[in-house]
């Protein structure tokens, strides 16, 4: 076979050698050059003996490598329907897309869901709806009697996304877009670099790390009362995320691939630049409950009384009931728990992590919204969840099942132009979102982007509202799980109430 298609090759070179015979001699010249370019590649490939399939099928079999390079991208143009894509689909993207655009977001000839398939989620609507200008519950009211700066913010927020795992100027335009609405932006783990600081609410998030809240002593990195209060009390900072686990890669810690650890991001995490950063898998500073009750009343001193939660994603049950027993026992918690789910993760995490490892939302919503219930704590600790919402049925279903607000990372990513190319851990993002790559970085432009993260968090409030004042009710904090439906493998059709609670 090798052969063959070498004697192709050779066809192919002596066939152009004819008929450049009639061509002008400097095209002549270079397609003899191609020709006997791709005849040396040709040789080549036969001769070497990394690949087999090179050695089996020369120069050919190349465009194998050129179809697995584009094949996220073919699939998604070529391939997917508007419902089968993963991890969102077509249909979500567009909404994404066409609210952060300001263009016309409505769809023709009725919908492509199964709505006899099992599974399928609506709400049922009133005979009598509302107007949605008149719907309320927009904003929550972050903090517990331990608090002393409550924090009122939106119902839907940017979930955690450092810089590092995000590019500057994604940062900068989803930052602006937060102070343009008036929403909270969440650092993630990698401290508050100067593109934070666009005027944006901050929730500052310390992870295990401590980039930003510590330093390293001895080869391990320890939390530091004086840096981490230096950025904690700063007033773009209005509370404070620490972060035991997330739904990409629960029980792992965060990963920074070593081609997005720059100089400068180096210098901000303080470690050694060019090297894949991993966050240990736990904290430093406590080792048990009791400990970790200590360390979030240290934090909310130190921040001189900002609202101060944690973020993992449910794991063993057991533990989140002893812990929430520990916080009763100590009449002390925290103001907030931000439940990831284990279908989350916007960056580099390893396989088995991300499909294996962790509960996935809607059932550690569910149980943490029950324990705290149980033990009487929901009036002090708010819920905020996280995992795969993108237009208003999913934050309407994650408040449903007892969220107070939604955090949204991923449909953010696609407001700033994220085409899904799944590059993320590449340093290769195309758009120019999840790359350090100067080059790439200018394409995002801060000045348009901005606008589309507001717009994007807008519409999609406003539709929440819209299907609030469609059920009839007057607020959105009176959405329930009674008002969520789903059909069961027999047909038969049961409110999230029954099926949860």
């Amino acid at each position: 076979m090798r052969n063959t298609i070498l004697l192709v090759l050779f066809l192919i070179t002596t066939l152009f050698a004819v008929l450049v015979y009639f061509i002008p001699q400097t095209g002549t010249i270079i397609l003899l050059s191609i020709s006997g370019l791709l005849t040396l590649i040709a040789v080549y490939d036969s001769l070497q003996t990394q690949h087999s399939l090179l050695r089996s099928f020369p120069l050919v079999a190349r465009l194998r490598w050129v179809f697995e390079e584009e094949r996220e991208k073919i699939q998604q143009y070529f391939i997917e329907d508007d419902l089968n894509g993963t991890p969102i689909n077509r249909e979500k993207r567009s909404i994404v897309y066409q609210r952060s655009k300001l263009e016309k977001e409505t769809i023709p000839f009725g919908t492509q869901h199964n709505v006899y398939a099992k599974g399928y989620e609506f709400v049922k609507h009133s005979i009598f709806p509302k107007d949605y200008h008149t719907i309320k519950g927009e904003a929550i009211v972050f903090g517990s009697d331990k608090c002393t700066q409550k924090y009122q913010s939106s119902i839907i927020n940017i979930s955690a996304m450092s810089f590092g795992s995000l590019s500057s100027n994604a940062i900068m335009a989803l930052n602006q877009g937060a102070k343009m609405a008036n929403f909270a932006h969440n650092t993630g783990e990698g401290g508050i670099s100067p593109y934070h600081l666009q005027g944006g609410d901050l929730i500052f998030q310390v992870g295990t790390g401590y980039f930003g809240a510590g330093k390293t002593v001895n080869g391990k990195r320890v939390f530091n009362d004086e840096i981490f209060k230096e950025n904690a009390i700063r007033p773009e900072v209005k509370m404070i995320e620490i972060k035991f686990s997330q739904g990409a890669k629960p029980g792992h810690g965060g990963i920074l691939p070593a081609m997005k650890n720059t100089p400068e991001i180096a210098a901000i995490r303080k470690v050694e630049v060019g090297t894949q950063v991993d966050s240990p898998p736990s904290h430093s500073a406590f080792s048990n409950f009791e400990e970790m009750i200590v360390f979030i009343q240290k934090v909310r001193e130190l921040s001189e009384g900002k609202p101060v939660g944690i973020k993992l994603c449910v794991g063993n049950n057991d533990e989140i009931k002893q812990m929430i027993e520990a916080f009763v026992k100590a009449n002390n918690y925290p103001d907030f728990i931000a439940v990831d789910g284990g279908e989350g993760g916007t960056g580099a995490a390893p396989l088995e992590f991300t499909n294996y490892i962790g509960t996935p939302l809607i059932e550690g919503l569910v149980f943490v919204n029950k324990i705290l219930q149980k033990y009487k704590l929901k009036e002090q600790i708010k819920i905020i969840a996280s995992g795969k919402a993108i237009d208003a049925f999913d934050v309407v279903k994650y408040l449903a099942l007892g969220a107070d607000a939604v955090g949204i990372a991923r449909g953010f990513m696609l407001s700033l132009g994220c085409i899904q190319a799944r590059e993320c851990n590449l340093d290769t993002c195309p758009v120019g979102v999840a790359t350090q790559d100067e080059d790439l970085v200018k394409a995002l432009v801060v000045e348009k982007k901005n606008i589309r993260v507001k717009n994007y968090h807008d519409k999609t409030i406003q539709a929440v509202k819209e299907m609030t004042a469609a059920m009839g009710l007057d607020s959105i904090n009176q959405i329930a799980s009674k008002h969520v439906f789903r059909r069961k493998k027999d047909d038969k059709i049961v409110s999230l109430e029954e099926v949860y609670y």
